[in-house]
């Protein structure tokens, strides 16, 4: 997928979040040199995060979660390898409070999975800057790294409380789009776990985009790697972000089969409802 940079809006928040981070008019600083020189004035501290301490991140994800982003887990026939499975891995960290992560990895006998889960929980070192800040300007940072799509006019808007798109919704400008089932011969529809080798692009609606129902902010990325001799594996990334707390969820398929795509709206959906599991369970 031909990605355009969206920046313009994310680059302004940036601009303006330092610009509040570093201080405020000339004459203020003037001000406040004098006050602090002559009168021996403090700045007051900025606010700290909601949240001192992180979650265990390899029990932060119910196991009947892991079962949906993890098909081939419960094909584990051996019962101490499937608890294994379902423990995951947790990441190398040097301050539990901080940062912390779990990964998983299964295969089965259509697709590997990857799940990568991320805690990072933002402290300013500027006693006039709150962590919720620091946080807010980390988060657009990261935001902005993701080059995500500019949005158009023409894009697909669903339905209130909908997700799908139209089965017919193709990205737009793009020459390689899944041919209908009347050229093609092609069902419509492809089982659970699998998905039809032409379904290359990524419609609309579900290119990588911000979300605006989750947490204090969010965005989605969506990428499927080049073809070539292997199978093509996609990326889906979303990350939010929750007071002065980062969440960022990877979740990764690479199918056994070469000519084999992995259904984008599938794993977006797992993703979206993963995060929104760790935001209410931050919530709490």
């Amino acid at each position: 997928m031909q990605r355009k940079a969206y920046v313009t809006g994310v680059a302004a928040l940036l601009a303006a979040l330092l610009a509040g981070c570093t201080g405020g008019s000339d004459g203020g600083d003037a001000t406040d040199s004098a006050n602090s020189d002559n009168a021996g004035t403090s700045t007051a501290a900025a606010e700290p995060g909601r949240y001192r301490t992180l979650p265990e991140p390899c029990g932060a994800v119910r196991q009947d979660t892991l079962d949906s982003l993890l098909p081939g887990i419960q094909q584990i026939v051996d019962g101490e390898q499937r608890e294994q499975a379902y423990q995951g891995e947790a990441t190398l960290t040097y301050d539990n409070d901080r940062k912390v992560g779990c990964r998983w990895k299964v295969e089965s006998a259509s697709a590997t999975d990857y799940l990568f889960v991320d805690f990072e929980r933002v402290v300013s070192y500027d006693s006039t800057v709150s962590d919720d800040d620091q946080a807010q300007v980390l988060f657009a940072g990261r935001q902005e790294a993701a080059d995500l799509p500019e949005p158009t006019a023409t894009e697909t808007q669903f339905p209130s409380g909908t997700s799908s798109p139209p089965a017919t919704t193709n990205s737009p400008g793009s020459t390689n789009s899944p041919s209908s089932p009347s050229s093609s011969g092609t069902p419509s529809g492809t089982p659970s776990g699998t998905s039809s080798p032409s379904s290359s692009t990524t419609p609309t609606a579900l290119q990588p985009r911000v979300l605006d129902d989750l947490a204090d902010e969010a965005f989605l990325d969506d990428e499927l790697s080049s073809s070539g001799s292997t199978a093509r594996q996609r990326t889906v990334t979303v990350a939010f972000r929750t007071s002065n707390v980062i969440v960022t969820i990877e979740y990764e398929e690479q199918p056994a089969t070469v000519g084999v795509v992995p259904d984008s709206k599938e794993m977006q959906d797992r993703a979206r409802k993963l995060a929104a599991q760790l935001a209410d369970s931050l919530a709490e």
